[in-house]
């Protein structure tokens, strides 16, 4: 989930803000921070959250590959080609363009 707060820092590095429950109507800029609009906070969290879900994908594989050791030991016992099938898999039961 894209959180205001997250928002507000991928428009302004540098803003200080305090905000109460992830409620836009609650931001109080902080330090003569230069607020910014809601229609831009929206439209830029709308943004966000679509290259979010655009790369569910990359979450999803990340959760399924093994371990970078048992990836190592199936490399050491059993060949790159059979690794490459164990990663094939998760590859190809997540994939980056889904049509």
């Amino acid at each position: 989930m894209i959180t205001i707060g997250t928002t507000i820092l991928a428009i302004n590095p540098n803003a200080q803000f305090r905000i109460v429950d992830n409620n836009l109507d609650t931001i109080e800029w902080l330090n003569e921070t230069t607020p910014i609009s809601k229609a831009d906070i929206e439209a830029k969290m709308a943004e966000l959250q679509t290259a979010y879900d655009n790369n569910a994908y990359q979450r999803d594989r990340a959760n399924e590959y093994p371990s970078i050791a048992d990836q190592l030991d199936k490399i050491y016992h059993s060949g790159l080609n059979e690794w490459k099938k164990v990663i094939k898999a998760t590859k190809d039961k997540y994939p980056k363009w889904v049509i």
